[in-house]
């Protein structure tokens, strides 16, 4: 069974640490690196909500079901993101990794790969979760893909899922990854991060 709780992890380039009230200025400075929030298919505060998503975050973990980190450059200590475990459910040792979103000047880096493999390696190898999912806005065709890129399978489409932010009612695609196919996906992973660029 699954228990979830705080925990710092960091491998370079990022630091994930357990999100607060303190990590608010830096995630409006990074949701403003590129202004994030108009991306319609992204869950990335608008500047005046911040406080607000971080309060939610923070509700949704005292209920047990999301555990939010502030991501932060691992050298310079700036907050450059957000990512949480969610939807988790300990009698069956599955939780989600999502409201994942960076700062665009971190995207197309090793920051995603990297706090993917750290959150899979937590999930599969200290909580011992049999499955760890994703699931992202049909039309997010770059969390669709970067997804994919991680190793994980395609589960399906769940149709008129959710609303987005404009009140336009979403798909839902379902990806998910077994604690079987984990030691393949992580090799892969190690592989992407070690390879020259």
């Amino acid at each position: 069974m699954l228990d979830v709780r705080p925990v710092t992890l960091e491998r370079d380039p990022v630091r994930l640490l357990p999100l607060t009230l303190d990590h608010e200025d830096g995630l409006r400075k990074a949701a403003a690196d590129g202004e994030l929030w108009r991306i319609r298919v992204t869950s990335v505060p608008e500047p005046e909500q911040t406080r607000a998503y971080i309060e939610q975050a923070l509700r949704m973990q005292a209920e047990g079901s999301r555990l939010p980190f502030a991501v932060l450059d691992s050298r310079s200590g700036e907050v450059i993101g957000c990512t949480s475990c969610h939807d988790i459910v300990p009698a069956l040792d599955r939780l989600e990794i999502g409201w994942t979103w960076y700062a665009a000047s971190r995207q197309r880096s090793a920051v995603n790969t990297t706090c993917k493999l750290l959150l899979m390696q937590h999930a599969f190898e200290t909580l011992g979760a049999k499955l760890v999912g994703w699931r992202t806005d049909n039309f997010n065709f770059a969390s669709r893909r970067a997804i994919e890129r991680l190793g994980a399978k395609k589960d399906g489409v769940i149709r008129h899922h959710a609303l987005r932010r404009d009140g336009t009612v979403r798909d839902t695609v379902m990806y998910s990854l077994t604690a079987g196919e984990w030691p393949e996906v992580r090799a892969h992973l190690e592989w992407q991060l070690a390879r020259p660029r």
